[in-house]
């Protein structure tokens, strides 16, 4: 849950995640060293929003409304079986990524004060970040090294809200979908 910026962790910034339990057997070395986000705390995930609402701003009225608009989503499967790239990032892409997508384009219309990335990018690419930063080899280490990892799945069935404390990211509260 990071977003290039410096600013990723800031005490009172949240973040909505999938967790991806699955991925850590894969993924927990490579995150721990080469993701800040693992280091302070994230689990393996997939961001849906981030950021979200500033922790002071995240009430029970919020978290209802959360709770309906995330109930209202399906529980679903996803499939990692491949890596992908942004500039300085690997990650493992999630298939299909439509509930995904779906997921962040319900919270950010709910919520147009919290867009996906702060407003940065236009485009939702939903991804399990395994490492940001390094130079390319490092990165091509790694890439090839999930490979015998891959691929796995997972049951998706809760959204998390994530609250940085000014030390680590814990966990708020757990959505269910339906």
């Amino acid at each position: 849950m990071t977003d290039d910026s410096g600013s990723a962790f800031q005490a009172g910034r949240t973040g909505l995640i999938v967790r991806i339990p699955e991925a850590e057997p894969t993924v927990r070395k490579w995150r721990e060293r080469l993701d800040p986000s693992a280091r302070a705390g994230v689990p393996a995930h997939v961001t849906v929003l981030f950021p979200f609402l500033d922790e002071s701003r995240t009430d029970s009225s919020v978290c209802s409304a959360l709770a309906g608009v995330l109930g209202s989503h399906h529980a679903f499967d996803l499939r990692f079986e491949r890596c992908g790239w942004l500039p300085e990032v690997l990650y493992l892409v999630p298939e299909p990524d439509t509930q995904l997508r779906r997921l962040t384009e319900a919270i950010a219309d709910r919520w147009p004060e919290a867009p996906p990335y702060g407003g940065r990018y236009t485009e939702i690419v939903p991804h399990l970040t395994i490492a940001q930063g390094g130079d390319d080899a490092v990165l091509e280490e790694v890439e090839a090294d999930l490979a015998g990892g891959l691929p796995f799945t997972s049951h998706v069935t809760s959204v998390e809200l994530m609250v940085y404390d000014g030390k680590k990211w814990q966990e708020r509260a757990s959505f269910a979908l339906g």
